[in-house]
């Protein structure tokens, strides 16, 4: 048996990843996957999270919001709406993301789409919880 797996994420705009690695972790509708090499098949619907994958020894992150997932025993292929390495996050917009949807929350007013904002948050955190492993992976 194989101790490797095809691993691509890809967006409308690119292919974010095509890699030969050991493991990942994906967030899936239900909760996060972890897979394998050999996996069973399986589809999902993605949800925002962090996709974690290890190769050689290095683990790597990705903030990845929506989309789907095919799992096939050689090969992981996710169609993400977005999905950004730790370099490409720009803090100061995740920050100023996530203080503008924790912002509108705590408006109590009626036109406010509540589903919305928790997902902008969700999707903020994310973003800066990436974007920290890469700083504390620097030091």
């Amino acid at each position: 048996m194989d101790h490797t797996f095809l691993l691509r994420i890809v967006t409308p705009d690119r292919e974010v990843v095509r890699e030969e690695i050991e493991e990942a972790q994906i967030p899936g509708r239900e909760g996060y996957l972890g897979i394998l090499p050999g996996h069973a098949p399986l589809i999902s619907e993605l949800k925002i999270g962090e996709i974690t994958f290890r190769k050689g020894g290095k683990i790597e992150h990705l903030a990845v919001t929506w989309g789907f997932l095919e799992v096939l025993p050689d090969q992981v292929t996710v169609l993400a709406e977005t999905a950004e390495r730790p370099e490409e996050i720009d803090l100061d917009r995740a920050r100023a993301a996530k203080e503008r949807a924790e912002k509108r929350l705590k408006s109590a007013h009626q036109e406010l789409d509540l589903n919305r904002a928790q997902i902008a948050l969700e999707r903020a955190l994310v973003r800066l919880q990436v974007a920290a492993r890469r700083q504390y992976l620097e030091k």
